[in-house]
């Protein structure tokens, strides 16, 4: 599983999965542009280690222009754009909380960046796969929508809406050649979580992994496989599918 040649856009690429994620593309011969909000100087090194060619870009997920200007001069550098991993999120910054207890403002910034900001790079890279040759949009959903997560209800209605807008940009899509399809992890080991839960880490783990069927807890190179396959010719013929990263606790 190469990608020689091949350019992928991964947003939120500043740390966590999405550092992962560039780390493993760029060593498979990808060329890369990294976007997040955040320095993605980190990410880069790393990626430039594995011998890439690296972009990087200051966006804001939740701005067309932004996403337009980025994924512009990533298919001017490279002629193409053949992948987009949507990896950015609000989740490491929410709280444990009761659906009433939740403020408004944080509801409609949770939508604004993991269903918008979804929407808005699915469009700005779409532009330039649906010119050219296809290509593959994976969007990182999450246990939390399948499962119901309860007590983050804003996050956990996000991510089903991730689900919902991958099933239909898949039809919409296909025509032009380009798979649409989601990854939804457990939850990962990655700052974001320990941010999230806190002191309260350990204990959801192992609330989590008792309900697994393989009894480990997932790390980021658990995750990155499945985005690697679902960029790939190898999924050539899958499309508007969510797969399940979670080790085994739900079964599609």
């Amino acid at each position: 599983m190469r990608f020689d040649e091949r350019s992928v856009v991964i947003t939120g690429a500043a740390g966590g999965l999405g550092q992962a994620y560039a780390v493993e593309f760029a060593r498979l011969g990808a060329r890369l542009m990294l976007c997040d909000l955040k320095d993605c100087g980190e990410s880069e090194a790393l990626a430039r280690e594995q011998g890439a060619e690296v972009l990087t870009a200051k966006a804001d997920i939740t701005s067309l222009s932004d996403l337009e200007a980025m994924t512009d001069r990533a298919a001017e550098a490279y002629g193409r754009i053949d992948a987009l991993v949507n990896n950015a999120a609000w989740w490491g910054n929410l709280k444990l909380q009761r659906f009433d207890e939740i403020e408004e403002s944080i509801w409609d910034a949770t939508m604004a960046v993991n269903v918008k900001g979804v929407w808005l790079a699915c469009r700005a890279a779409a532009r330039h796969m649906k010119s050219g040759e296809g290509g593959s949009i994976i969007n990182i959903a999450s246990l939390a929508a399948t499962y119901g997560m309860a007590n983050v209800i804003h996050y956990t209605t996000s991510k089903a809406a991730v689900i919902g807008l991958t099933r239909g940009l898949a039809r919409e899509l296909g025509r032009y050649k380009v798979r649409v399809n989601a990854v939804a992890p457990n939850i990962v080991s990655t700052q974001a979580s320990a941010n999230f839960f806190g002191d309260k880490l350990d204990r959801a783990v192992g609330a989590t992994i008792s309900q697994q069927a393989i009894r480990k807890p997932l790390h980021p190179s658990d995750v990155v496989g499945a985005v690697l396959w679902l960029a790939s010719d190898l999924s050539g013929m899958t499309t508007g599918q969510t797969l399940m990263v979670d080790g085994g606790v739900t079964f599609l």
